[in-house]
């Protein structure tokens, strides 16, 4: 088994900026691609960012490329997001994400392992 928790998240001016973390433990040799997802209050979560193994090819929903950047240690088993240029819109629960085999998605579903979530709140 594999465990996630995410740290990082908080309370944030638009245009600000935040640093979320994944520290992932357990069975980590056997671990591909690392992504993001968000959900906000009344809607479904969506795909946010993912990077491959290598942490060299990275994927980004259109509403985030440009402000967000993925990366990866996987020396210390860590995945991290940085957020730049935040906007009230990016409020939402924000989940790490770890799955077994293929490369980077934005399928739900295709990942394997989820952490609890930590809270991003952007104000106006």
């Amino acid at each position: 088994q594999v465990q996630l928790v995410e740290s990082g998240g908080g309370l944030v001016q638009a245009g600000g900026s935040l640093r979320l973390s994944c520290a992932a433990s357990g069975r980590t040799f056997n671990l591909n691609a690392l992504g993001w997802f968000r959900q906000a209050p009344g809607k479904e979560r969506e795909f946010v960012a993912a990077i491959s193994r290598s942490g060299i090819i990275t994927y980004y929903s259109d509403s985030v490329r440009g402000r967000f950047t993925v990366s990866r240690d996987n020396a210390k088993n860590t995945v991290s997001l940085q957020m730049n240029s935040l906007k009230p819109e990016d409020t939402a629960v924000y989940y790490c994400a770890a799955r077994r085999g293929g490369y980077g998605s934005d399928v739900e579903n295709e990942y394997d392992y989820w952490g609890q979530g930590t809270q991003v709140t952007v104000s106006s």
